[in-house]
């Protein structure tokens, strides 16, 4: 960064030094006689500095909607990330809850209220 910044730096102070004459800014564009005179380096300076605001208000309205697309799907995302957590904890609760007793035509075979089954060819 310093190797880019260093250089360009003495360059601008250098160009700054060179031109100090004082030229003529016309402010009015429709003939009027109201000028400002300003050293050459300050009216380039200023044009470059300028010029650089222009461009970046010039991206950041065009880039709008990419930004607004952006919010729109980083809400949707909170939104689906809330939503899975809330069906998980449901899911959670619905796996630790216990379960009704059923009736004796539907209890489980391997259940504590049923005996266990037992071989048929010793039982007659």
């Amino acid at each position: 960064m310093v190797v880019i910044v260093l250089p360009l730096s003495v360059g601008l102070v250098m160009l700054a030094v060179a031109n100090r004459q004082k030229v003529g800014l016309v402010v009015d564009p429709f003939g009027g006689n109201w000028t400002v005179d300003l050293p050459l380096f300050l009216v380039v300076f200023g044009a470059l500095i300028l010029g650089v605001v222009i461009g970046g208000l010039s991206v950041w309205f065009n880039q709008g909607r990419y930004r607004r697309a952006a919010r729109r799907n980083g809400r949707e995302a909170r939104r689906a990330t809330q939503q899975a957590e809330e069906l998980r904890a449901s899911l959670a609760t619905r796996n630790a809850a216990p379960t009704a007793p059923r009736g004796p035509g539907l209890a489980l075979a391997s259940g504590p209220a049923t005996p266990a089954l037992t071989d048929r060819r010793t039982a007659a």
